[in-house]
């Protein structure tokens, strides 16, 4: 089963860090991604603009786009992995590998269903 694991942080605390302590967490992570690829296990990988470049369709009459996300929260989403695992505790087990490689933020994870040519849900 594929799940997704959304990767949530300050983005303003994230955005502050320096290239060297960015390029540090992202080759904590790479190892992480590196072991998910030869199993086979790794979907694809995003990395998320900052909110600034966002916007959002607000779905009224008529549809309402407005600058940034929707929410306003402590946290972001930053980017989210696509997994293969066998079950939750697995996918958990993923995400709590990433969490030690990225210092602090949160790991949603949530099971998957791909929509298939002809409106098969897998």
């Amino acid at each position: 089963m594929l799940y997704a694991i959304l990767c949530y942080h300050d983005e303003d605390f994230v955005g502050s860090w320096s290239k060297e302590q960015d390029e540090a967490v992202m080759k904590k992570l790479a190892v992480v991604q590196e072991r998910l690829t030869k199993e086979g296990r790794l979907g694809p990988v995003a990395r998320l603009l900052p909110t600034t470049a966002a916007a959002t369709l607000r779905k009224e009459d008529p549809p309402l786009v407005l600058d940034g996300p929707y929410a306003e929260t402590k946290e972001q989403l930053l980017g989210f992995y696509i997994v293969d695992c066998k079950n939750l505790d697995d996918a958990l087990d993923v995400a709590r590998d990433l969490g030690a490689a990225n210092p602090g933020g949160a790991y949603e994870v949530r099971p998957v269903g791909v929509f298939r040519p002809g409106g098969n849900l897998t």
